[in-house]
């Protein structure tokens, strides 16, 4: 028997609406869920639904297109990038949902320097998010200089924590292990699988960034459970997912010729796979604990 919710992205490609996604979500057994935001999305409609069902809104993924302007020295750029963040806050607040997830740098090829003046920012940040009431889970993306940069200098900050993608770390992060870097900070996930860095020569796009469902990929899983039952983790496991390939990429194919009601009920049946290991792992533990 498993002890944690298992959630998934809900913005599957599709021509159905979200709160049509939300109903497929629930009926194959998923108790949670997270959206991207942007301003023309009804966010409070997803959270109604949500109630209807008895799912859980687990997070809203902010925006990041602009998230690297927080580094540099344009401050009407920044201002901007700054607001859509805090507008993104306040639709959390507003529909009762405690997490938001947030990159902290985009871009492969630039990297400013990390500078105070952006940090002062992510801290101004933390404190609307204070003001909110809702915490800031930073994902591991390109560019962990940054996430290092923020977390550790907000590492007693309550409103700060990490959020992990496995996808993520396996190409964006060439894979280090950021769970024993960050773990204990760990505020949510994102689970999904990959084929590592496709360039023979190491050089890193978010082409690589495939977002496979688990076991489809070259991931280890159960090396991924006994490093987040290291972490002491118990939240939700959530699982964020893409049912089509990637511009150039052939993998996620399979995937789309699936009905919605087929990709999500395979994915579940991922989820528990990994849930089942999960706690799996917790229980040999605990008997080796003596």
């Amino acid at each position: 028997m498993r002890n944690q919710k298992l959630g998934v992205c809900a913005d599957v490609r599709t021509e159905k609406s979200t709160t049509e996604i939300l109903e497929i979500i629930s009926e194959v057994g998923f108790e949670a869920f997270f959206t991207g935001w942007s301003p023309d999305r009804d966010i409070a409609a997803y959270a109604k639904k949500a109630r209807e069902l008895g799912l859980e809104y687990q997070s809203l993924h902010a925006p990041y297109s602009r998230i690297a302007s927080l580094w540099r020295q344009d401050r009407v750029a920044a201002d901007a990038a700054a607001a859509e963040l805090k507008a993104c806050l306040a639709d959390c607040a507003r529909n009762e949902i405690g997490l938001m997830i947030s990159h902290v740098y985009i871009g492969f090829d630039e990297h400013p320097p990390v500078s105070q003046e952006g940090l002062d920012r992510f801290g101004a940040l933390l404190r609307a998010a204070e003001d909110y009431g809702v915490r800031i889970a930073f994902e591991n993306t390109e560019g962990e200089e940054f996430l290092d940069a923020v977390l550790g200098a907000f590492r007693d900050d309550p409103y700060a924590g990490f959020c992990w993608d496995a996808g993520h770390e396996m190409c964006y992060n060439f894979s280090r292990d950021l769970l024993s870097d960050h773990g204990d900070r760990l505020l949510g996930t994102h689970l999904n699988d990959n084929l590592g860095v496709r360039d023979f020569g190491g050089k890193i796009t978010w082409h690589d960034d495939l977002h496979l469902l688990p076991y489809d990929g070259i991931g280890d899983w159960r090396y991924n459970a006994e490093r987040l039952n290291a972490c002491g983790y118990d939240g939700i496991l959530t699982f964020e997912l893409n049912n089509h390939s990637k511009p150039g990429r052939v993998e996620n194919e399979k995937y789309a010729r699936m009905s919605e009601r087929e990709y999500l009920t395979e994915a579940y049946v991922r989820a528990c796979r990994f849930a089942a290991e999960l706690q799996y792992v917790k229980q040999r533990a605990m008997r080796e604990k003596g």
